[in-house]
């Protein structure tokens, strides 16, 4: 084996998860430019999320996790911020303080005897039944991605069940009126 005479640490970068807003104009093909952006350099989008945000002014917010190091969601800030209806690009998870939510269904398919079992986790976790029809229920659970993970988890051990998620919406909670002076 071939080694250098330089002493080179053996480190690899630290891939870390991002939550991305990017506040675009509300307008045909808008998002099919910020997907291929991403989709084009072979970066991975673990969800997405858009919504209209602000009707007069015909404004959407794109939610995007993704994961990468440092230096590579710099890059896919600076890449999107040269599309030309994005108007802002903020990593949330650089900006601090953020409050992240998202919404899964479950449909569970339940018996006798898995039935008291699966009404138990479900009130722990607060799941709310939203529909209930033969031996199937379907359940809405919404918070903190983590949250989600472990009701999943804690129900699929006594139930067979269907998972639809929404992947997580975020806003940061840093006081935007106060200024610096």
């Amino acid at each position: 084996m071939n080694q250098s005479v330089y002493n080179t640490p053996n480190t690899k970068p630290e891939i870390n998860r991002h939550i991305l807003t990017v506040l675009v104009d509300n307008e045909p093909g808008v998002l099919a430019r910020v997907i291929g952006m991403f989709s084009g350099r072979g970066y991975n989008i673990d969800s997405l999320n858009v919504a209209e945000v602000n009707n007069n002014n015909h404004l959407s917010r794109i939610t995007i996790v993704t994961h990468g190091t440092k230096e590579v969601v710099q890059q896919i800030q600076s890449q999107l911020m040269r599309i030309v209806p994005v108007h802002s690009v903020i990593n949330l998870d650089k900006e601090g303080r953020s409050v992240e939510a998202e919404v899964a269904l479950i449909y569970m398919f339940l018996n006798d005897e898995n039935k008291k079992e699966a009404y138990q986790i479900c009130d722990f976790f607060r799941a709310r039944k939203i529909e209930n029809e033969n031996n199937t229920i379907i359940f809405e659970i919404a918070g903190a991605s983590e949250r989600i993970n472990t009701f999943i988890k804690d129900i699929s051990k006594i139930a067979l069940i269907e998972i639809v998620r929404s992947g997580p919406v975020a806003i940061s909670s840093i006081n935007k009126n106060n200024k610096e002076e």
